[in-house]
């Protein structure tokens, strides 16, 4: 055995993952060595390619085949039914979302503890008993199908809602009538990415053409249109509102202010940049007048004060201002800025009973400043510690509103505020079976490889010595200006039981300190985050927070692509592996559903230029015969119309054949499940105590429940 073990009582252990790894059969996997691209001269194979055609009998087979091997391996460790017992057992208490107020109704979700989908409750004056408005549960015997979202009229008179099926990002909606809570007949199909826009007696919507039959959840989504539904009306006489055939892959939504004056139009060549413009809507006949048609920037309307807009952008301040746009006059030089960009950056902004909350970050935190409309400030709320806040946002009646915190070591808890008296008065708290006063969180500034600072959030039991010994599982993304903020898991409470350690980095590319640190991680620069998360890797086992025998590294979709590319240029680092629902070819990632908007993130193979870095560090295309790799455990879904689990197909595949060491590498194929949303909450307790096992066995570290 290559690997030492310094937990007591494990040698049996160590050598029966010795065995189970060195006893595994991959399945057959046909190379088809005639798929040759030639991208500027430099010819690239795609022995894989079959595996894109999810619906071919040859790739369900496959699917089935490593399915077959992979739960074989898990049903096998021998602690596997106690992690899931634990998981259940502290899953299982009551959870409630930050509740929302529309004419004097509140409504907010709950899941009695092992519910698989949240149900939507509704309460019609503070000193009656909430009652059901709508159970996602009652949508499938399985709970695939889920509650996208909820849009109620400004009127309060109905309530719109969009699910989705198997975790597709495909969307249906339908609307109920509140004072009855009686269905009306309005049932719409095949918007994504969309919201419910309510104005007079309907909705605005954005919808894709409808797609070929068995192209749903692979074909290009492009041609994006607006609509017009009004109640009572089949969905083939909505009004067409907005169309770019020019741009068939510019992606354009819309919003209408709070007051109905105005329609707000957004366009996207892909996940970064926006254009602007707006529409009075007493004139419905009148053109939409442009703001910003550059792409360059973000930015976006929050309220109205009186005849002018107010917006929040970067336009001339990376970590975002807010200004008063006079319609009259929208050019950007007549902007007025009513709260200047600060040091930390600005990461949205919400409004209720007209005021302004800044949501800002500090190091991936949450700070709450309230503003007036003019952009006074009025106080920083106090909040219970460092954390991540949500809420916040209400209507211009409201006198109050809600807001939850959460950090690492702290269960959501939902409280209301009053701007009035500036007090927060706890309203529920989360009881779940833990003592978080045992934990502490170590906050840590690595420098990258360029001498840049990060920041990396380090959680663990008081009690645990820095030996360099401890399990431990570090968690990334770095893209998109996504920001990774310290929210509380209950999954991670496994690991931290266990005396492990639960590390998560903010990297480039991310949005944690704003658009001049997510640039630093786009296009030509994507070398920074995996440089980043490396570092984070090396600081974690040069500290004895652990050591490379005890290091798992985890991420998601675009976290996926991080993963699959840190074990291809360092995989002496780690120990244990999780891409999940990764972008794994970059040379092809455009090429399905929604992938193309992505270019503007990664670059595109059909540039020269971009092509060649691409090709650089692409995980499925960086797979090397001569390294000795962690234990892989690649996790991704059937229904997955994102990143299209083809990209997870042919890395597994490409893996398999090509690394011969002595550590497993196996794919998890979920059915009836999508990139991440709307997954049940049985599937979401299967995958963790699945993912938590192979690290452990992986490690030669047992499992003791608490208990």
């Amino acid at each position: 055995m290559k690997r030492v073990w310094l937990f007591s009582g494990l040698l049996v252990l160590g050598s029966c993952a010795h065995q189970l790894n060195r006893n595994i059969v991959y399945p057959e996997t046909r190379k088809d060595l005639h798929v040759i691209d030639d991208y500027f001269g430099v010819k690239v194979a795609d022995p894989y390619r079959w595996l894109e055609d999810d619906n071919s009998a040859e790739t369900r087979a496959w699917v089935e085949a490593e399915n077959r091997v992979t739960f074989n391996y898990l049903d096998q460790i021998p602690y596997r039914p106690l992690i899931r017992q634990r998981l259940e057992e502290i899953w299982n208490v009551p959870k409630y979302s930050v509740p929302f107020r529309k004419k004097g109704r509140t409504f907010f979700f709950k899941n009695d503890g092992l519910q698989n989908q949240s149900v939507l409750y509704i309460q019609r004056a503070e000193d009656e008993e909430p009652t059901i408005l709508l159970d996602p549960n009652t949508f499938s015997e399985d709970g695939t199908v889920a509650l996208k979202g909820v849009y109620i009229s400004h009127d309060g008179s109905y309530l719109g809602y969009s699910i989705s099926s198997g975790g597709s990002d495909w969307q249906e909606f339908y609307v109920l009538e509140l004072d009855t809570q009686q269905p009306l007949k309005d049932h719409l199909k095949w918007a994504k990415f969309s919201g419910m826009s309510w104005y007079g007696d309907g909705f605005f919507y954005n919808r894709f053409p409808e797609p070929k039959p068995g192209e749903e959840l692979t074909d290009v989504n492009q041609n994006s249109a607006i609509y017009y539904h009004q109640l009572g009306h089949d969905q083939a006489e909505d009004t067409l509102i907005f169309r770019d055939p020019e741009h068939p892959r510019r992606s354009p939504w819309v919003d209408v202010t709070e007051d109905e004056q105005y329609l707000i139009l957004y366009q996207s060549k892909g996940t970064h940049g926006t254009s602007l413009a707006f529409k009075k809507l007493a004139d419905p006949g009148s053109d939409f007048i442009p703001v910003i048609s550059d792409f360059e920037e973000e930015h976006a309307i929050i309220t109205t004060d009186g005849k002018y807009l107010i917006a929040w952008t970067t336009l001339g301040a990376p970590k975002k201002r807010v200004v008063r746009i006079d319609p009259e006059h929208p050019d950007p030089a007549n902007w007025v800025t009513i709260i200047p960009e600060a040091e930390d950056v600005l990461e949205s902004v919400t409004t209720a009973g007209g005021m302004l909350f800044g949501h800002y970050l500090h190091h991936a935190s949450s700070r709450i400043r309230v503003f007036d409309l003019q952009g006074v400030e009025q106080e920083e709320v106090k909040l219970p510690g460092l954390g991540v806040v949500n809420g916040f946002s209400g209507n211009r009646e409201d006198h109050d509103v809600f807001y939850s915190f959460t950090s690492f070591t702290t269960p959501p808890q939902i409280y209301r505020y009053d701007w009035k008296t500036h007090q927060s008065e706890l309203e529920r708290k989360t009881e779940i079976d833990f003592n978080p006063d045992d934990y502490l969180v170590d906050e840590a500034f690595p420098i990258s490889r360029d001498g840049t600072r990060l920041h990396l959030f380090i959680v663990r039991r008081k009690d645990v010595p820095l030996d360099g010994t401890n399990p431990t599982l570090l968690y990334g993304y770095g893209g998109f200006n996504i920001s990774l903020k310290p929210y509380f898991s209950t999954s991670n409470l496994i690991l931290l039981e266990q005396g492990g350690i639960y590390a998560l980095a903010n990297l480039r590319g991310g949005g944690e300190y704003g658009e001049e640190w997510h640039r630093a991680g786009m296009l030509d620069k994507k070398q920074n985050v995996f440089d980043d998360f490396i570092a984070a890797a090396e600081y974690l086992i040069q500290n004895k927070y652990t050591s490379p025998e005890k290091l798992a590294i985890r991420g998601g979709s675009n976290g996926g692509l991080l993963i699959g590319a840190v074990v291809n240029q360092r995989p002496d680092l780690f120990r244990v592996a999780f891409p999940a629902v990764g972008v794994m070819d970059m040379l092809r990632y455009h090429k399905f559903t929604i992938g193309w908007a992505w270019a503007v993130e990664y670059g595109s193979s059909d540039d020269q230029e971009q092509f060649a870095t691409l090709y650089q560090y692409s995980p499925l295309h960086n797979i090397r015969a001569d390294q000795n790799y962690p234990a892989i455990l690649i996790t991704t879904a059937d229904h997955d119309d994102r990143v299209v689990p083809a990209h997870s197909f042919k890395y597994a595949a490409t893996l398999q054949d090509t690394y011969h060491g002595p550590n497993p590498i196996l794919i998890r194929v979920e059915t009836r499940a999508g990139h991440g949303a709307g997954k049940p909450t049985s599937k979401i307790i299967a995958e963790m105590a699945d993912i938590w096992s192979f690290m452990f066995y992986n490690m030669g570290v047992d499992y003791h429940h608490p208990r």
